[in-house]
């Protein structure tokens, strides 16, 4: 390698590894507050957060990566420009596609290390990080009372649910408004708490959780063995200023925090998987389409299955002799239309067999609205899959196409530094994200194909490169407009002269 590549590659690394730890401090710091209703208040040591932390900086390479190579391509070249080096090396004879020959290696390089680390690492962080907050939830039963709805006491060997309006105070203690539905050991709810506040109460040495209920009634079915005084659904009901539950949480104490939990979604799965659940979603789909339309079909029974003819030749004969025979008995339908089927029937039969069809028509537009709503989550799941799949391959072209849109950016700008290049870089990463989080949502709803939305960010930008890395080797400034007026000039001028002439 020549002197001029190790100083051009070695002032690369430099800002590409500054960008990309200023970055990835910045995008933890907004990740945090995603996750700080599960971390904040829990109890949690620093040896827990420190590995949810570890877990989560792997899922952001995908916004980070290319980010610190548009940035740190600008800050490299803009920097030679303004300090004329890039000049220096012009007039060396030194172009600058030469320049970028050490670097445009190291991307290509950097490009297939992207590929693998979103195809290896970041499924396997997804997955830690997914065990670690459901089980953070499970430890904690603070943290599994989810407001609003109707949350799951797992492990407890109680079988409650419980739904809480707010939770407040310290570590999440103080419940307003709440609602425990009990179960059986059959899984069946027979008794149904609500009170107006409640409170958790524990302590470190204890494994029992106090749940203390205040200002609320109890309804509780009695289920008698007498099937006669069992229909007569028996229940019992109570008022309470004070009511105390005890959960035992030994069970949930033992748990290891990282244990798999048999849950995967597509960010947690390779190409491989992928590709084989791609397949297995896209029969099942067609197999549930299938069914269910044959299904409406036959409850229609607008559409009857012809039965085939026999075509051999005894079935032929037996078919001739039996329409001769039966020539004089049989008299053919005159009814061809469902309006003269209706004329023959009377008054009270109509309004039976309309009546009759209306239900029928409603009880299957209820069964499709409800079958289309259940289809459209299956084939967004399906499609969410080949969107995983394509983005994968997406990100580590995104790192080369970024590449040529900074390196010639930074050389037409002429600015180095973390002003001008970090605000171009901000609006183009801007510009780029969000249309990839545009086309992700358009392609998970099926309005356009998933991989066109994996692919769509990157494809806008690679003609951009290219514009840039031609504009830059021409000594031209970022945006250009004096062909343009040249060419007005010259239309005026040629109508100028066909109006002398005339």
């Amino acid at each position: 390698m020549k002197i001029l590549d190790q100083y051009i590659l070695r002032r690369f690394l430099y800002n590409f590894f500054s960008s990309f730890f200023i970055l990835i401090v910045i995008f933890i710091f907004q990740g945090i507050w995603l996750f700080i209703d599960d971390l904040a208040g829990k109890g949690l040591g620093m040896v827990i957060i420190g590995k949810f932390i570890f877990y989560f900086i792997p899922t952001l390479v995908d916004k980070v990566l290319p980010l610190t190579v548009l940035l740190s391509s600008i800050l490299t070249f803009g920097t030679f420009a303004e300090n004329y080096e890039f000049a220096a090396m012009k007039a060396s004879g030194i172009s600058l596609q030469r320049g970028m020959r050490s670097l445009i290696v190291f991307v290509l390089f950097l490009g297939v290390v992207t590929f693998f680390f979103a195809n290896d690492v970041i499924p396997k962080s997804e997955q830690k990080m997914f065990n670690l907050r459901r089980n953070i939830a499970k430890v904690k039963p603070a943290a599994a009372i989810t407001e609003g709805v109707f949350s799951d006491f797992e492990g407890t060997g109680q079988g409650m649910n419980i739904k809480v309006d707010k939770k407040y105070g310290e570590q999440d203690r103080f419940l307003d408004n709440v609602i425990i539905h009990k179960k059986t050991k059959q899984n069946i709810n027979n008794t149904v708490i609500k009170a107006k506040s409640g409170e958790l109460i524990s302590s470190e040495e204890s494994d029992i959780i106090q749940l203390v209920l205040k200002d609320g009634h109890y309804y509780e079915d009695i289920v008698k063995k007498d099937a006669r005084e069992r229909r007569k659904q028996p229940f019992a009901k109570s008022n309470f200023e004070t009511y105390t539950i005890n959960i035992d949480i030994s069970e949930l104490n033992n748990q290891d925090l990282e244990e798999d939990q048999n849950i995967t979604t597509n960010k947690m799965k390779n190409v491989g998987r992928l590709i084989k659940d791609i397949d297995s979603l896209r029969e099942n789909n067609l197999e549930k389409v299938a069914a269910f339309s044959k299904n409406v079909v036959s409850r229609m029974g607008a559409f009857p299955v012809k039965v085939p003819k026999d075509t051999t030749r005894q079935g032929l004969e037996l078919i001739k002799a039996d329409n001769l025979k039966n020539t004089d008995t049989i008299q053919r339908d005159s009814i061809k239309t469902i309006d003269q089927f209706l004329e023959s029937l009377e008054q009270w039969e109509q309004i039976q067999v309309m009546k009759k069809a209306q239900n029928e028509v409603s009880s299957i537009m209820n069964t499709v609205t409800s079958k289309k709503q259940e289809l459209q989550s299956r084939y967004k799941f399906y499609n969410s899959h080949i969107l995983s799949l394509h983005q994968k391959y997406a990100l580590a072209l995104s790192c080369i196409i970024l590449f040529f849109v900074g390196a010639p950016l930074g050389a037409i700008i002429r600015k180095g530094g973390l002003g001008l290049p970090m605000v171009v870089a901000i609006i183009l990463f801007l510009t780029y994200y969000f249309i990839g989080v545009f086309a992700g949502n358009y392609a998970k709803e099926g309005n356009i194909h998933p991989a066109i939305g994996a692919w769509l960010p990157t494809m806008i930008m690679l003609p951009l490169g290219i514009s840039l890395t031609r504009r830059a080797t021409a000594d031209k400034g970022l945006v250009g407009f004096g062909h343009f007026i040249d060419r007005i000039k010259l239309l005026f001028k040629k109508k100028d002269k066909e109006a002398e002439g005339q």
